[in-house]
């Protein structure tokens, strides 16, 4: 059961409660999951009571039994205990891996991954101006009802319920793609920049990364045929630490440079996983969830996951300030120490180093891809409830900034034949990379399988 599952399963026990009159109240659109506080227990632990307390009426441990009973019930739920004022802390059966559980449905869905029924049986009538960031916006606009069961319509004219901050010159010459993008990654009220920037192949520009990313994976699938293995989802096993980002995982390639194809520089995409290192996802690759964050946390994101203080697997990218779904980021690290001295490589390690491990080797550090890829169909919600395609863009940047350090480490190399772990490897590469591809089309952006 993934973190996103959960979350259903604490809504529908409410729904439950209150179809059977225990509980009089609005049944709230998300239960955020954190990880238990001091004091608690099990997996994960949910607020929800302490939420519900006042408009029902009723003390936060009333509403908590009553919740409790009907989790208990849940399929994939072992036990749920109440403590302090009203938390609820939910332990999860031992055989259900929530990574796998995660990889299996987006492999299940495809591009449909995300869909909803939010707007369902609705019409949503846009108005926009005549100018083209509001034509752009708008078409996207469209796309995202549709994938909540609505339907859109686009009128011209005043007033304009869809109005953008105009673009301040002509886009046309970034080509559509990179147009697009330019419009439609910044916030409405966000001017765009119309520069060639958006055309540039490096880790500065978001669009790159994007696309980069998911070109990288496509890549990962065919030169796994070609070495006789498919995805499989599982656990991912250990590997070593990376830097996060475009240039972590050149780092680890050989210093191959960006806009470089890594087919026809011959690199197999990474170094050996044999000589140890942490596990990207902790206890989240084996059969207990993972350490997300504790109620009361600053970040209010039920899916995100954090390790130990100093974990350093790579950082989530900041979506900005304007992309409160996705929670404060752990935002500008610096970059990676892969031996926890606290002070900063001078050089990136070359291919042929085998990285040190420090005596806590074996402590889980989780990897930031499980978080993003569980919140997509919330973002694709938000994105379409909220007339907010950029909303969608900086998830995708998030995605793609996640997934980067995970790709070296999926291919075997030199001796080292295919395991399960590269086949459970190659299986999460691919479910963000069919986030990335169906959030590009959403977009109306194209989704590269060479770069």
């Amino acid at each position: 059961m993934t973190p996103a599952e959960l979350s259903r399963t604490v809504l529908h026990a409410v729904r439950r409660a209150v179809d059977d009159g225990e509980l009089s109240v609005t049944v709230p659109e998300r239960a955020v999951v954190t990880e238990p506080g001091p004091g608690g227990c099990g997996d994960f632990a949910t607020t929800i009571a302490l939420q519900l307390a006042r408009p029902a009426g009723q003390p936060a441990l009333r509403v908590a039994e009553i919740l409790r009973t009907r989790l208990a019930e849940a399929e994939g739920v072992r036990d749920v205990v109440v403590t302090g004022p009203g938390f609820l802390n939910i332990s999860l059966d031992e055989q259900v891996d929530p990574v796998a559980g995660l990889v299996r449905e987006i492999r299940e869905k495809g591009a449909r991954y995300g869909y909803g029924d939010a707007l369902a049986g609705q019409v949503v009538a846009l108005r926009v101006p005549y100018e083209v960031r509001a034509e752009v916006v708008a078409d996207a606009v469209v796309r995202l009802v549709g994938t909540q069961g609505g339907r859109a319509t686009v009128e011209h004219g005043e007033p304009a319920n869809l109005r953008p901050v105009p673009a301040p010159e002509d886009p046309a010459p970034l080509g559509p793609d990179a147009a697009r993008w330019a419009l439609l990654h910044p916030a409405p009220h966000d001017r765009p920049r119309i520069t060639a920037d958006h055309l540039i192949q490096r880790e500065s520009n978001p669009l790159f990364r994007v696309r980069y990313a998911h070109a990288r994976i496509r890549a990962l699938s065919r030169n796994a045929a070609r070495l006789g293995f498919s995805a499989e989802p599982g656990p991912i096993g250990l590997v070593p630490q990376l830097g996060a980002g475009i240039s972590g995982t050149y780092a680890r390639s050989g210093g191959r440079r960006p806009g470089v194809s890594a087919e026809a520089a011959g690199d197999p995409f990474g170094t050996s996983a044999s000589a140890g290192g942490h596990s990207l996802l902790g206890t989240l690759a084996h059969a207990d969830a993972g350490p997300l964050v504790g109620p009361g946390s600053a970040d209010p994101d039920p899916g995100r996951l954090l390790g130990p203080a100093n974990a350093d697997s790579g950082p989530l990218a900041d979506p900005g300030p304007a992309n409160p779904d996705l929670g404060p980021a752990n935002a500008n690290p610096g970059p990676l120490d892969p031996l926890n001295t606290g002070t900063t490589p001078s050089a990136p390690p070359t291919p042929a180093d085998a990285i040190p491990l420090p005596p806590h080797a074996n402590t889980p550090t989780p990897l930031p891809l499980l978080a993003p890829l569980a919140a997509h169909p919330r973002i694709l919600a938000v994105a379409a409830t909220r007339r907010a395609p950029d909303r969608l863009a900086r998830h995708l940047v998030t995605v793609a900034d996640a997934v980067l350090p995970l790709l070296p480490c999926v291919l075997p190399v030199g001796e080292e034949k295919p395991s399960a772990a590269h086949r459970a490897r190659l299986a999460l590469a691919e479910a963000a990379g069919t986030v990335l591809a169906g959030g590009l089309s959403l977009l109306g952006i194209d989704a590269p399988e060479h770069l």
